[in-house]
């Protein structure tokens, strides 16, 4: 009898620890899916009495596939692909969604993070959302829970980050973009809404550029209308997925990462993206491993 009580009891905490991960996936999964998504972002208030405001910025209409590649019970990987016109798409960024992560990297300046370990008591709970360049390479990571607000359930957090790529080509001004990231799941998709502050950080210093808000919305769309991204996904997929266990082979193995922006005045998502184009219809091999492997070396900085 008591083996049996014994047996109940463990069937009962094993099925709450699961529902407890599924209800967090569930979540997750819903930032799956074919979205129309617009862009909105304005600079609202600098401390710096001769700051010129750079000019508010606005996208409608884009489309874009968030495909899971990867799903665990703790684990969810979402690779973004934007549709640029029909036939034409675009490998976009990629996040990673790791529930009760013990590590997390910090980003602590101009293309530079550090290693850190977190509390199980910290992350007790939490998905940490980890997101990656279009090459792959780190952009930033944060940890929360989703929690219900009004019928929604929100997912936020504040971290440092790199300047956005929307700015990062036509300005130096800054070095830190302060991020909070707040996702609002909602009935026909969700909200990316951000606060964020653009910081100089200067010998440990931090000093105020100007503050910013920002929306992505993310509207679902019929499935059909991403035809062409899901095409290329299996067309490349297997390429990027050398790239990323390239990467991810490196940060396991290393506890800072410094990255170059430019070698020879391209990033480093042209030199991959001209590998892609010379081998797309070649078997992969060690050959396309090591240049892979060339073109991300070549960024690093020891």
């Amino acid at each position: 009898m008591k083996k049996v009580k014994l047996l109940l009891l463990m069937f009962v905490i094993s099925n709450a620890l699961d529902a407890q991960i599924t209800n967090g996936k569930e979540n997750i999964e819903k930032l799956c899916g074919c979205f129309e998504v617009s862009f909105k972002y304005a600079e609202t208030f600098s401390p710096q009495e001769k700051y010129a405001f750079h000019e508010r910025e606005e996208i409608n209409g884009a489309i874009e596939l968030a495909l899971p590649v990867e799903v665990t019970n703790n684990k969810i990987s979402i690779q973004h692909l934007l549709i640029v016109s029909d036939g034409i798409v675009v490998k976009h960024w990629r996040e990673d969604w790791n529930y009760e992560n013990p590590v997390i990297w910090k980003y602590v300046n101009t293309k530079s993070w550090i290693k850190e370990n977190v509390k199980a008591n910290e992350i007790k709970g939490n998905w940490t959302q980890t997101v990656w360049e279009v090459s792959d390479e780190p952009r930033y990571q944060g940890y929360s829970k989703f929690i219900p607000v009004d019928g929604n359930a929100v997912w936020q957090n504040t971290t440092d980050a790199p300047l956005p790529r929307r700015e990062y080509t036509k300005r130096s001004d800054y070095n830190i973009l302060n991020r909070t990231n707040r996702i609002i799941i909602t009935n026909n998709g969700y909200i990316h809404e951000q606060d964020n502050k653009k910081i100089i950080r200067n010998n440990g210093k931090d000093t105020l550029l100007v503050e910013e808000k920002g929306f992505n919305i993310y509207k679902r769309i019929a499935e059909s209308k991403c035809e062409d991204a899901k095409k290329y996904w299996q067309e490349n997929k297997n390429y990027w997925i050398k790239v990323e266990k390239i990467w991810a082979k490196y940060i396991e193995t290393h506890d800072k990462i410094k990255l170059k922006s430019k070698v020879e005045g391209k990033v480093m998502h042209q030199y991959l993206s001209e590998i892609l184009e010379s081998y797309s219809k070649k078997i992969l091999d060690q050959e396309l491993e090591n240049k892979i492997s060339e073109v991300i070396n070549k960024f690093i900085e020891l």
